[in-house]
């Protein structure tokens, strides 16, 4: 049995209670820990670590991160956990359940700067950096062992330390022979956590679990399979692969293998975003067209924005409305061109808001783009230069804000809001 310690990072092939040189109990033990190469590394409850982190006095209270009264949990610490509060939840159900939690709005600015520092470090480690998110990223470490002296289990426990030492936030890491099951490993010990599975055991390990922890099965499709007497990982494993095809299509043959803890997938640097969004939620409901306009338009410039930080555009247009009792309702608009813009964003998503806002009353509105392309393959209007000249003026509002803050420059909608 292979051991490493995480504290003062020794390494063995006991696997002792306790660390024979530091006696630290931080022990990683697994026959297979240095023949295993994909990692996932998930960052503990990454914007309420950051706030812990830049407020001291904050450390031992439980912290929730996200907006007013009628808004929803962004994040939130792990003692806020402990009183039920979760990611996603109504702001009211949350101050309900932990009335005494310090509750925070997000600084999304600071977290892409610690974001950034957390990816470059993993990126010194190796080049195969897959990011899902500002908080987490897969890695393959295949062939860095004579490069780093160390195999990769080793590599990354020293990457854990360094995050923790130098950024002052822990992360917890999952490693497996494919993607599947190291993100499912990153989440067994959290936080602060490194968990490992193994091929050998990966079978075994998912066979008790439920349908829906595999990806891609949300509430509907779990249901449908359950209903078709699939409850557990292991009920479809045990299924011919050519029965689950013949009742799901393709997607009846990925589930067989994901069962079986097989993923072939590569991890891949290269593999840009599907989508990218922004939203809020009103402090009172709103069903006024132009109040409606007033604040989608600062939610297209955030889009817009990081589409040209991260140099990329979208060819479609997505629009998301939620009513008073939580129904969701998602429009789209295809346009001829993939844009960064906020003018041709703001164009679609108002075309689409003024069919829906007849009168009714919202308690959310969102926008974003889909079918994302490379930033070179955007903004090709052949038409009348409109998209190239409002590209033009939109990065140089983005440099002057970049040098003189994000109020130098506000535009005329922005003010009447």
């Amino acid at each position: 049995m292979s051991a490493l310690c995480r504290d003062c990072l020794w390494t063995g092939e006991a696997a002792p209670d306790r660390c024979p040189a530091c006696r630290s109990g931080r022990l990683v033990r697994h026959p297979e820990l240095w023949t295993l190469a994909i990692a996932h590394l998930d960052c503990d409850a990454f914007y309420a670590s950051v706030e812990k982190r830049d407020r001291p006095e904050l450390r031992d209270l439980p912290l929730i991160v996200g907006g007013g009264v009628r808004g929803v949990v962004t994040t939130c610490c792990y003692i806020a956990r402990m009183s039920g509060v979760r990611s996603a939840m109504p702001m009211f159900q949350a101050r309900k359940l932990c009335p005494q939690a310090v509750v925070l709005r997000p600084d999304f600015a600071k977290y892409h700067a610690e974001s950034r520092r957390i990816m470059a470090r993993l990126r010194d480690v190796t080049p195969l950096v897959q990011t899902l998110s500002l908080d987490e990223a897969w890695l393959d470490l295949s062939g860095t062992g004579r490069l780093h002296g160390a195999p990769p289990a080793l590599t990354l426990a020293r990457v854990q330390a360094e995050i923790e030492r130098d950024v002052g936030i822990t992360v917890s890491i999952g490693l497996a022979p494919n993607k599947f099951l190291a993100k499912i490993a990153s989440d067994l010990d959290k936080p602060r956590g490194f968990a490992v599975i193994g091929a050998a055991e990966a079978r075994d390990f998912l066979a008790p679990r439920p349908v829906s922890l595999l990806p891609g099965v949300g509430p509907a499709q779990a249901r449908s399979l359950e209903s078709d007497g699939y409850r557990t990982v292991g009920d479809l494993a045990a299924a011919e692969a050519k029965r689950l095809v013949e009742q799901y299509g393709a997607h009846g043959l990925r589930l067989s293998q994901l069962a079986n803890g097989r993923d072939a997938r590569a991890v891949n640097p290269y593999e840009r975003r599907k989508s990218l969004s922004s939203e809020t939620t009103f402090e009172q409901d709103l069903s006024d067209l132009a109040a409606l306009e007033d604040v989608l338009w600062p939610l297209c410039e955030n889009v817009a924005r990081q589409a040209r930080k991260e140099e990329i555009g979208g060819r479609v247009v997505v629009l998301k409305l939620r009513t008073t009792d939580f129904r969701r309702i998602s429009r789209r608009k295809t346009l001829p061109f993939a844009t960064q813009t906020a003018r041709t964003l703001f164009a679609a998503a108002r075309e689409m808001l003024a069919i829906e806002a007849t009168g009714r009353p919202w308690r959310l509105i969102g926008v974003g783009i889909a079918e994302i392309v490379p930033a070179e393959g955007a903004n090709a209007d052949f038409f009348d230069g409109g998209e190239s000249r409002a590209l033009s003026g939109e990065k140089a509002i983005d440099a002057l804000r970049g040098r003189f803050g994000a109020e130098a420059v506000v535009s005329g909608r922005s003010l009447k809001r």
